[in-house]
């Protein structure tokens, strides 16, 4: 099967060897491309609504994977047991909606790897509210859209932070990495914006982030 680049990325990122939720799983590529290729043992796919999974279901089983990957209608995370995966993904959505998923049920799965449409600085501060710990990031673009992908990690104790808002906005790590992608985003932000009173906020997160990526060359 071949994946969108965003969605390679983001099964890139699973840890080998987890059993794995997708959320919104819409057709069940991903969760076929991570069974089929042996890097999940098994998946569950889940969606909100009925249509989605029954393509879904229709395509596991014209790949014989229907006794490796089940299909179950669920508001976000709310029908998977805690600990019955190991990862749970959860993209194609905006940042709102993806903190309420999180937010709603922080306690069932160890990793998430995330890829929110908007609101990039509520998820982080949602994974870090809910004692997950960002361990990867990456920006890309697909089809002419930009993309984050967040991986994070479930944590024992409370996390404490030093993150700025624009590491929230940004990403400390994409920032720290240079991130190519991110370098283009943040200069078309910024020309976006440039001349519209009610970003001038936003506009000085945005400038910020651009200075610590060009002065840490």
């Amino acid at each position: 099967m071949n994946l969108s680049h965003r969605l390679q990325k983001i099964a890139d990122m699973v840890t080998p060897g987890y059993t794995v939720a997708d959320i919104g799983t819409d057709h069940a590529y991903l969760p076929i491309e991570l069974v089929s290729t042996g890097k999940c043992p098994s998946a569950i796919a889940m969606d909100i609504k009925d249509g989605p999974l029954r393509i879904a279901q229709k395509h596991i089983e014209e790949h014989g994977l229907e006794d490796k990957i089940i299909c179950r209608l669920s508001d976000g995370l709310q029908q998977l047991k805690n600990h019955e995966v190991r990862c749970a993904v959860i993209s194609g959505m905006g940042g709102d909606l993806i903190s309420r998923i999180i937010s709603d049920d922080p306690d069932k799965a160890e990793e998430l790897i995330i890829s929110p449409h908007t609101h990039y600085e509520s998820v982080r501060k949602c994974l870090r509210n809910n004692h997950y710990s960002i361990t990867d990031e990456d920006m890309l673009v697909d089809s002419g859209k930009y993309y984050l992908i967040i991986k994070a990690v479930k944590e024992e104790k409370e996390l404490t932070h030093d993150d700025t808002d624009c590491d929230d906005y940004f990403g400390r790590i994409l920032i720290e990495r240079k991130n190519s992608c991110l370098k283009e985003y943040l200069l078309k932000e910024k020309a976006k914006f440039l001349n519209i009173p009610q970003k001038s906020e936003y506009l000085k997160i945005v400038d910020m982030a651009i200075n610590r990526i060009y002065e840490e060359n």
